[in-house]
């Protein structure tokens, strides 16, 4: 057995066939036959069942999961003796939600594309409570998400707080008023985040809390589809500071303050407890700890 059969098994139980699978490994179909009928013989199993779609058998799927896991072995073993060289290099998967992406990341990635150019990041986005999953899975290797919730398994660092505000079109009825009540939250129609969002999970503790039952004409899963709807007057929002603050600056937004929605939601690294920190992961997570609030927060 070498490592080179487990990535073609690990390929075909992706591609469900050994053409494809030969097209991204670089080899023929023959080879890559024969490097699965090479391991079937070695361990005296059938891994792979050949009708069209290629799919594992009940073995090949137990086989998977430990070639997956040698192959996970070895790439550690690879970075470790690169780490050696005492350059920061390597590859980062980081996992966060589409506002903070867009609002913090291309500082933040620019200037470790500047500093570090032999880091490379990988972005997946998704809602904070997925961000605790995917780290605590081996998804993905550092979140940068709201900090929801306290696991003995992850560590978290804050990087700086956000708010959650009303939101409203310049010309919205509620522009005109310097502060209003939750009142307004029943009597105007709103435009929320999906439920496995914190804005939208905040927001609901908010209309409980004070027996609102919200008039909600749109549900979106994202802050930017959000914002435009807002902007061309469709409905109110309840949204985060940060991820408006481009519309705040050119007044294609307002915010209307709201005295219940005034409580600081800390955002920061999300991490796994006990996992070896490539010297990219360490630099990454040492540079962002150090960076000043400022870093990540735009002004208004």
């Amino acid at each position: 057995m070498n490592i080179s059969q487990l990535e073609t098994l690990i390929t075909i139980s992706k591609t469900m066939s050994f053409r494809k699978a030969g097209e991204l490994l670089n080899l023929t179909q023959p080879a890559v036959s024969a490097q699965i009928k090479s391991l079937e013989d070695e361990f005296k199993t059938v891994l792979v069942d050949r009708n069209q779609p290629v799919t594992l058998t009940d073995r090949g799927q137990v086989f998977l999961e430990h070639a997956e896991r040698i192959l996970a072995v070895v790439e550690e073993l690879k970075q470790r003796l690169s780490d050696l060289d005492q350059i920061p290099q390597g590859h980062i998967v980081l996992g966060t939600t589409t506002s903070i992406a867009i609002q913090i990341l291309p500082r933040v990635l620019s200037y470790f594309q500047n500093q570090f150019p032999l880091i490379k990041t990988s972005i997946q986005s998704m809602a904070s409570s997925q961000i605790y999953t995917s780290v605590e899975n081996g998804q993905i290797d550092v979140g940068i998400g709201y900090l929801i919730e306290r696991n003995p398994n992850l560590i978290t660092s804050v990087l700086y707080y956000d708010t959650f505000e009303l939101i409203v079109s310049p010309r919205h009825p509620l522009a005109r008023k310097t502060t209003v009540s939750t009142d307004v939250l029943q009597d105007t129609p709103l435009i929320l985040l999906s439920q496995d969002t914190v804005g939208r999970r905040f927001s609901d503790e908010i209309f409980k809390k004070h027996g609102i039952v919200p008039n909600v004409v749109m549900e979106l899963s994202s802050s930017e589809e959000i914002k435009r709807m807002v902007e061309i007057d469709l409905g109110a929002a309840i949204m985060s500071k940060q991820s408006v603050a481009s519309e705040l600056r050119h007044g294609t937004l307002k915010i209307i303050p709201l005295r219940e929605l005034e409580v600081s939601h800390p955002v920061g690294l999300i991490y796994k407890s006990g996992k070896y920190l490539n010297s990219a992961m360490q630099q990454f997570l040492s540079d962002l700890k150090g960076m000043p609030e400022t870093q990540f927060i735009s002004s208004e």
